[in-house]
């Protein structure tokens, strides 16, 4: 037999589904997550390897995640029924954030933050404002698109944001957006409408609580995120 190993050859500390159970899902690979997937029915073909061929050829769980049914098929080893399984999981992320949503949250930290917005923001490829309404006791009330830019910039006026921070009649707010490029770095841009919109908020009586740049993290890089307020952009 050459090649790779087929997974029931593979010792059983090797194996993704009992890596998993073992370590959690969090020890493994997106080709490994990927292969899980994509096990069952493939007659000794290596879903390891077919899922580093995605991860080679889309280079991130972004760009898989937009492919079409017809781009996923142009893998050897992936069939319409494998990538209808890969759609249909991601699909299943975006879901489980939306559920998040209505559950009503408590939202303290950026990282909390993020785990709400991650998934939607994944697949934008422009940059979008968003802003997130909390009541008195810091609970999600809801999240509010409030516009779309180009791929590095959008305009913001305070009316808008605190036009519907007023109507649902949030205690306070937390200003959101993504970063196409990956790179969550703020621009001088995000400074300057970050700190307009926390002086327009304490005219308002509605705090300001952070301001959250939402990116993808590198080996260099392990937050895929950045706050304004942890950079020490917001006033004491």
């Amino acid at each position: 037999m050459s090649g790779s190993l087929r997974l029931k050859d593979q010792p059983v500390s090797e194996r993704p589904r009992e890596r998993l159970v073992a370590h959690g899902a969090d020890a493994l690979s997106h080709a490994e997550l990927i292969a899980i997937l994509l096990r069952t029915g493939m007659k000794g073909a290596n879903a390891v390897e077919i899922g580093r061929q995605l991860m080679q050829k889309y280079g991130t769980l972004q760009a898989l995640a937009q492919a079409s049914v017809e781009d996923l098929q142009s893998v050897k080893g992936i069939g319409r029924d494998k990538a209808v399984t890969l759609m249909a999981a991601f699909a299943l992320a975006r879901k489980m954030a939306g559920e998040l949503r209505h559950e009503g949250p408590v939202l303290e930290t950026p990282e909390a933050i993020v785990n709400l917005l991650r998934e939607d923001n994944r697949l934008r490829q422009v940059e979008t404002f968003q802003i997130i309404l909390l009541n008195t006791r810091r609970r999600l009330i809801r999240v509010e698109e409030i516009a779309d830019g180009t791929l590095d910039t959008i305009l913001v006026h305070p009316r808008e944001v605190f036009k519907v921070a007023i109507a649902a009649n949030a205690a306070a707010v937390v200003l959101a957006h993504n970063h196409p490029s990956g790179d969550p770095t703020p621009s001088e841009a995000d400074i300057k409408v970050t700190r307009d919109l926390i002086r327009a908020g304490q005219l308002l009586k509605i705090e300001v609580l952070d301001h959250v740049i939402i990116g993808r993290a590198t080996a260099e890089r392990p937050k895929d995120y950045a706050s304004l307020r942890e950079l020490g952009y917001f006033y004491s």
